[in-house]
């Protein structure tokens, strides 16, 4: 087994004292959480489950965006809240994002371009105008983008999937060694999503980068991924081949997104009887996470 590259070692993640000064009940939104990411052997990891259920609150952790109220985010064997300032610098750039919206997070005052040209100068990569423009061109066509169609625009006038497959390109720039995906087809047109999936394999095929992949989509993450994990209320319920968890689910909340996959057949009545037993859909600490949460917005990466 090779070194770690990127892990997580039983990192919790809580939220307390609401809105009342006295209150100091404290909700965890992760528990215990633990993931590697191999350094020579790159795999795209799918952490799966409903809105609500701590992915994103794991990869804002991943990201260095959020501290863990407990366990460590370890970079190369060093642990993130103690790395020199050289360290953090390679950290940020060999630790990506690609996030949920494809439109916002352009700024929409400047071109496309601006997204591309920002993380060259940022860490210094080309030595020269030219050789940024030649970088930027080939990254554009490494993702199926023409850079005479793309370039000189500006975000509106790109469709979902063009502007997502700009932000996979402006990845490939900084030639990182993990991305965290955070449901990067979710808001995008099914027919563009299989190119953007198509993109992330080509990540990890072609350029050897590992994936943290978000989603709520059973589906995609089967198609995708060498590992599942599925998350819920916080807490990893399953995890394993993307084979056997979704042909041989053992909890019953897998068990629960499996069958509220839809299927396509007007007779099937979608949703029918599927209930989670032993699980309220609601509560009042869920409700105060995302309270919280709400409360308290953190800046994208």
């Amino acid at each position: 087994m090779s070194e770690a590259l990127l892990e997580l070692r039983n990192v919790s993640r809580g939220f307390g004292g609401g809105g009342n000064l006295f209150d100091q009940r404290q909700v965890l939104a992760l528990k215990d959480f633990s993931l590697s990411i191999e350094a020579d052997n790159p795999s795209i990891t799918a952490i799966v489950g409903e809105s609500g259920s701590g992915k994103t609150t794991m990869a804002r952790i991943a990201l260095g965006l959020d501290t863990p109220t407990s366990g460590e985010v370890l970079y190369k064997g060093n642990d993130l809240r103690r790395l020199s300032g050289g360290k953090w610098r390679e950290y940020r750039r060999e630790v990506q994002a690609i996030l949920q919206d494809p439109f916002g997070v352009y700024n929409t005052f400047y071109k496309v371009d601006h997204v591309l040209t920002t993380p060259l100068r940022k860490f210094r990569i080309a030595s020269s105008a030219a050789q940024a423009q030649s970088m930027i061109e080939q990254a554009l066509i490494a993702v199926g983008l023409a850079p005479d169609e793309t370039l000189g625009r500006y975000p509106h006038q790109l469709s979902g999937g063009q502007r997502q497959r700009v932000m996979v390109a402006r990845t490939l720039l900084l030639r990182p060694r993990v991305i965290v995906a955070d449901e990067p087809v979710s808001m995008i047109d099914a027919s563009l999503r299989a190119t953007v999936l198509s993109n992330l394999l080509q990540l990890k095929h072609e350029f050897g980068i590992s994936l943290i992949y978000i989603t709520h989509d059973l589906t995609t993450a089967y198609q995708i991924s060498d590992r599942i994990i599925v998350l819920y209320r916080g807490e990893v319920v399953e995890a394993g081949p993307p084979e056997a968890v979704i042909e041989q689910p053992q909890h019953a909340y897998t068990k629960l997104l499996i069958d509220s996959i839809p299927e396509p057949d007007p007779d099937h009545a979608w949703g029918d009887g599927h209930d989670l037993p032993g699980f309220e859909e609601e509560d009042e600490e869920e409700e105060l996470t995302q309270a919280l949460i709400d409360r308290y917005p953190q800046p994208t990466a």
